[in-house]
């Protein structure tokens, strides 16, 4: 397994950041992968995977400098730059462009494990990447950017509220579950393949969720970390939000459809980001749930989050059990990722 060692300080430190670079690369991977994870991918593969590959065909070198670029277990360094707290998508692409050729080429022979192709050791390397980022940001990332990132955004107010409840050991459990674990002695293990150990105490760690159910490490040495991960299922995943139609009924289906999503705490802005509903909206049903006995409020540190009571786990699973149908309860206008009305994991990492 891979580890980082990192003192208390560099951990206390550490922070959650939001890339459109990190999720356009990730959105990339999907698309190369072409395997969605759960419908919501489904239904954008199907939107923009055409358009992806009659690129490719059409370029040829380029299609074999994404699948060597990729690797099996080892991400070329040169198109994935560590993107730095609040810069734009153009500043980091910016960065693959001006890669050294040689360097490029080197990145690559690394991430395949072998000799570089002879159609690959040209000089044109990083802006043929370059541009196929931009493609991919442009064509199937930007058009939905304003929406995924309030996505990312609930997901980093839960899990910051998360870490004043149980600590950082549970939240980097949780990362990338069965990737990433908090080790002890100062380790966290960062995924599963077997590259020596690196010394990070002093450096920037930061943490990255992108939509799409990927994820990869990367890094500057010796001054900046990151890991990013896939943001939290039930904010991707358009099935884990369906209601019973006869709860939808019973309670409107505004309502229903937060009683549904507090299964698990969240707070009042992250219900916001998810549901797509306004936040006056979401404290008069928060406060109609909160008065009937079904939702509960409690602090975590600054934050305050709300929960459904064993009375509304109930009434949601009779309702669930009873088979009366399902209705939607995916945000308005949106991509197939976080949108449900448009019905492997490789990494440096």
């Amino acid at each position: 397994m891979g580890w980082w060692q990192l003192n208390a300080d560099t951990l206390a430190r550490s922070r959650f950041v939001l890339s459109p670079f990190a999720e356009t690369f990730a959105s990339l991977k999907l698309l190369h992968a072409s395997i969605p994870a759960h419908p919501g991918e489904r239904a954008w593969l199907r939107a923009h995977l055409p358009g992806y590959r009659s690129r490719l065909a059409a370029d040829p070198t380029t299609a074999r400098l994404v699948g060597a670029a990729l690797g099996r277990s080892w991400i070329a360094d040169f198109v994935a730059p560590t993107p730095r707290d609040g810069e734009r998508f153009e500043d980091v692409v910016a960065r693959v462009r001006s890669a050294d050729p040689a360097a490029a080429r080197a990145h690559l022979a690394v991430s395949l494990g072998g000799p570089l192709p002879a159609d690959l050791d040209r000089d044109d390397l990083p802006e043929r990447a370059a541009r196929l980022l931009e493609y991919v940001w442009t064509r199937t990332v930007r058009p939905y950017w304003d929406r995924r990132r309030r996505v990312l955004e609930a997901d980093v107010a839960a899990r910051t509220a998360r870490v004043s409840q149980g600590g950082w050991a549970a939240v980097l459990d949780s990362l990338r579950p069965g990737q990433t674990r908090w080790l002890g002695g100062n380790r966290l293990q960062v995924n599963l393949q077997e590259y020596p150990p690196r010394e990070i105490s002093g450096a920037e760690l930061v943490f990255m969720p992108v939509t799409p159910r990927t994820g990869w490490v990367s890094w500057e040495e010796p001054d900046r970390y990151a890991l990013v991960y896939a943001c939290s299922g039930p904010l991707t995943d358009p099935d884990a939000r369906s209601v019973p139609a006869g709860l939808s009924a019973l309670l409107g289906p505004a309502r229903a459809t937060v009683l549904v999503l507090l299964g698990s705490p969240m707070s009042t802005s992250h219900l916001v980001a998810v549901t797509g509903q306004g936040l006056g909206s979401v404290g008069r049903h928060l406060r109609v749930l909160r008065d009937a006995g079904l939702v509960e409020r409690r602090r975590a540190g600054r934050s305050v989050l709300y929960a459904r009571t064993p009375a509304g786990d109930t009434l949601v699973a009779a309702r669930a059990a009873a088979g009366d149908g399902l209705v939607d309860a995916r945000t308005p206008a949106g991509d197939g990722l976080v949108d449900a009305r448009r019905r492997r994991d490789p990494g440096r990492s």
